[in-house]
């Protein structure tokens, strides 16, 4: 449908047709379950109030409808559902990568990477089947077996594909960080779980320049004695210097050899992979997921609630430090083509990533809400110069999506297109909240919980509200929360984690608020919440309003009220070029908040930055910007290796001096 002028949240954007909701993946589920389970449900809200009252029948019915393999006795589906510690299909053996090859087909390539220093390539399901096995089988003469750690600092792109599916293919426990990670960062994470074997490059090309890695690589290696072996993936500077690691094996060598496919089939909690939370403050979190809570979630995530279906072509925008990447790798899993991205979205121009998913047909793009909100303040208008024809559903992560992006999408993307805005993240490698093809798009709106997630918000009681800001909070385990911490003896970091506040449930740390429809809204983080004045804020809600204005490209806020300090909110802005943050300008912006969202928090003072702290991943960094201006060190609050633009902080370091002299 046509997108008629927008007024506000809740607006009615996207309705899909009948056509569309029949032929989706989920429709077909439903019908499965009516005619093979004798279940019938009307609409999504009663399928999820299902999924969530009865979580074994519905996962049973999630394995019968993909025809999971696996070995073993099937009951109990759920040994124990104590959280965490839930123990899923405790007797069934089974593998990831098994299940990703059993989508094998000669009609349509597996892979279609796109590099800066490269020209587009197609890798066929033979080829990465054949590579795979040859690598598994070279993984395994160096003595690899099930349970090593083996580690990856490798951009995007097909070998890295390999590694990870040859990893998994021998029961070893993959863990990634991208090669723009600096040293401190990455060996942060990886000397925690002594990785036996590390996969790295020497170079990669990011924005039009070769970025070297060869002499961070050699720190890595002074700070990992574990590794026995590396294998070197060549870069774009791979020619101009010899690289000089030691134990050093060429990628050519080690998938020279061709071999049959071999997969080892693994409990059903066997660890897959090792990801971490963001460590911009103390050691990352180093969260272990399973190889059958990830086939099962992957497999109901991709296909139920994102419908791919074979033939699709996935797009999802970012590095292999970040959890999309886990997430579009199990695209695989339903038979869809995964397109690899590495690089500058905007280099040589901010057209070029439209044009590439016009010229490649993608139908599915999910990206960070930012990479939205850059485009619409760029002032782009892809329909006018991208094919985008196949492109039928954008997916929108890491923040939440003011309601100006809804309206540029709608406007200057496709005006048929399923927009969906999507919440989850690292800790689960899915969302909590997210899609339906069955279900329309409401303007700053995420359209429905996911199949299988109890999920509501709680208030300070612990009841569960609708329409009304809470905590969010999970009450029944999920197959792909995390099974352990690594290294964390009883569970400690675990247990702090997400149960603390409500012993037995799971506290996320977002703000969410519930519609009576069952979509629901995220309004930032609950520990960067303004309270001001005894009335609490997200900040995402004070972004909403102030990123609405056409002279702001990015805002943060932060409120410096501790241990009896006055509430001191100050609101920073970087500007488009050609503004300036004059007196009228601040006024502009007190308005626009006290009007739009509350007058309780207008900021006390606006400050103009060039940039807004992020996290490599490009979350907005204001926990450690309100420690740093409370008085914290630099030092302690962020790593710079940890973040996308550690010079951002200059400005707020000095801030910080007058504020804290």
């Amino acid at each position: 449908m046509e997108t008629a002028k927008l007024a506000g949240e809740g607006d009615l954007l996207w309705q899909p047709t009948s056509g569309q909701q029949e032929s989706s993946r989920l429709a077909h589920y439903m019908r499965w379950l009516a005619d093979e389970r004798g279940r019938k449900f009307d609409d999504y809200g009663s399928l999820w109030q299902w999924s969530v009252d009865e979580i074994e029948p519905f996962w049973e019915s999630v394995w019968d409808y993909f025809g999971v393999q696996a070995d073993g006795r099937r009951e109990p589906v759920l040994g124990s559902q104590q959280m965490p510690g839930a123990q899923w299909y405790p007797n069934t053996r089974l593998n990831y990568a098994e299940h990703t090859f059993r989508n094998a087909t000669p009609d349509r390539p597996a892979l279609v990477a796109r590099s800066e220093d490269a020209p587009t390539r197609e890798v066929s399901w033979e080829e990465l089947q054949r590579d795979t096995a040859a690598l598994a089988a070279k993984l395994r003469s160096l003595g690899i077996v099930a349970g090593d750690r083996v580690a990856s600092y490798l951009p995007n792109r097909p070998e890295t594909v390999v590694a990870f599916l040859a990893c998994a293919s021998i029961g070893a426990v993959w863990s990634s960080c991208a090669p723009d990670m600096g040293a401190t960062v990455v060996l942060d994470r990886f000397r925690q779980i002594e990785p036996k074997l590390l996969f790295a490059t020497d170079s990669y090309g990011y924005n039009g320049k070769k970025h070297e890695r060869q002499a961070l690589v050699g720190e890595l290696l002074e700070g990992l004695p574990s590794v026995q072996t590396v294998v070197h993936v060549p870069g774009p500077d791979a020619a101009t210097r010899p690289v000089t690691w030691r134990n050093r094996m060429d990628w050519s060598e080690a998938v020279r050899q061709d071999a049959p496919p071999q997969f080892e089939r693994v409990p059903f909690g066997h660890p897959l992979w090792i990801v971490y939370s963001s460590g911009t403050t103390g050691l990352p979190k180093a969260m272990v997921h399973s190889h059958g809570g990830i086939v099962l979630t992957h497999l109901k995530t991709m296909c139920l609630q994102h419908d791919l279906r074979p033939g699709d072509r996935l797009l999802f925008l970012g590095g292999t430090g970040w959890i999309v990447w886990n997430l579009q790798i199990g695209a695989l899993l339903t038979g869809a083509t995964v397109m690899l991205y590495d690089g500058n979205p905007a280099w040589p121009d901010t057209r070029t990533l439209w044009r590439f998913m016009g010229e490649q047909q993608v139908t599915l793009f999910g990206c960070g809400a930012a990479y939205l909100i850059n485009c619409m303040k760029d002032g782009l208008r892809p329909r006018d110069f991208a094919k985008l024809q196949a492109l039928r559903a954008i997916n929108a992560t890491g923040s939440p999506l003011p309601l100006d992006a809804y309206r540029w999408v709608y406007d200057a993307v496709k005006p048929d297109v399923w927009l969906a805005s999507i919440s989850g993240g690292t800790d689960i490698a899915s969302g909590f909240v997210a899609c339906s093809p069955t279900l329309p798009v409401h303007a700053g709106e995420i359209q429905c919980r996911e199949l299988g997630v109890a999920a509501y918000a709680f208030n300070e009681a612990g009841q569960s509200v609708v329409d009304e800001v809470g905590e969010l909070v999970i009450t029944k385990p999920m197959p792909s929360m995390p099974v352990f911490f690594w290294n964390d003896p009883g569970n400690k970091r675990y247990l702090e984690s997400y149960f603390e506040t409500f012993p037995g449930l799971w506290r996320h740390g977002d703000w969410i608020r519930f519609t009576p429809r069952g979509s629901s809204v995220i309004y930032g983080r609950s520990d960067s919440t303004i309270n001001r004045h005894g009335i609490r804020m997200g900040t995402a809600e004070i972004y909403r309003v102030v990123e609405e204005l056409p002279e702001i490209r990015d805002s943060l806020v932060v409120d410096l009220e501790f241990l009896g300090r006055e509430s001191f909110m100050p609101l920073f802005v970087v500007l488009k070029p050609g503004f300036v943050l004059d007196e009228q300008l601040k006024a502009k912006i007190a308005q626009q908040i006290r009007g739009k969202a509350s007058a309780r928090h207008v900021p006390n003072e606006v400050y103009e930055v060039a940039e807004i702290p992020r996290t490599l991943t490009g979350k907005k960094m204001e926990v450690p910007v309100r420690k740093l201006l409370l008085g914290a060190d630099a030092h302690k609050v962020a790593s710079p290796d940890a973040m996308a633009n550690p010079c951002s902080l200059d400005f707020f370091v000095k801030l910080a001096a007058k504020l804290n002299p």
